[in-house]
C-alpha cells in the first residue's frame, strides 16, 4: 500500500502520513535519530513509501550555530530516508503553499487553519501543520 510522508524540518517541525487508504497521522518532529530511523524503517518495512521536505536554507539573521544544528538536522533527514529506502523531493514552502490555496506570508496559523480543514480528525497544532500539508501536497502531485 502507498504512503505519501511530509517532512517540516527542524526541532519546531514534524512529520506527516498519508496512507491511500486508512487515517493519515503526523508526530513532532522526533528528538533523536534513534526515533527518527524507528519511525521512518518501521512506515518501510510497511508501506511503499515516498516522502517530500520542506527545501530550506540560511535566513539573515540566524546564528552560525544555530544554521550548523539546523543544516546537520537536515542531513540526516535526507539520510534516514535514503537509508530506510524511501525516495524524496524536495519542495518550496512558496510552491506547495500554493498549490495547497495558503499562503502564509510568515502566518503560520494560515497553514494551521489549511491543514485543520483537510484533516478534520487530527489535532492540527504548528508542529504537525507544515508536514500535513507537505505530505497532501506530495499525494496530490504524486512526484514521486
Amino acid at each position: 500500500m502507498k504512503i505519501w510522508i511530509g517532512i517540516d524540518p527542524g526541532k519546531g517541525g514534524g512529520i506527516a502520513f498519508i496512507p491511500e487508504s486508512g487515517e493519515p497521522w503526523a508526530i513532532k518532529m522526533p528528538e533523536t535519530d534513534r526515533d527518527l530511523w524507528d519511525e521512518l524503517k518501521s512506515v518501510a518495512d510497511n508501506y511503499s513509501a515516498s516522502a517530500v521536505i520542506e527545501r530550506v536554507h540560511a535566513m539573515p539573521g540566524q546564528g552560525v550555530t544555530s544554521m550548523f544544528t539546523f543544516g546537520e538536522g537536515y542531513g540526516r533527514l535526507q539520510m534516514a530516508l535514503t537509508a530506510a529506502g524511501i525516495p524524496y523531493c524536495r519542495v518550496t514552502s512558496v510552491t506547495w503553499q500554493k498549490a495547497l490555496g495558503c499562503l502564509t506570508k510568515g502566518d503560520k496559523n494560515v497553514s494551521k487553519r489549511r491543514a485543520q480543514e483537510l484533516f478534520p480528525r487530527i489535532k492540527c497544532t504548528h508542529y504537525l501543520s507544515d508536514a500535513l500539508l507537505i505530505a497532501e501536497w506530495g499525494r496530490r502531485t504524486s512526484r514521486i
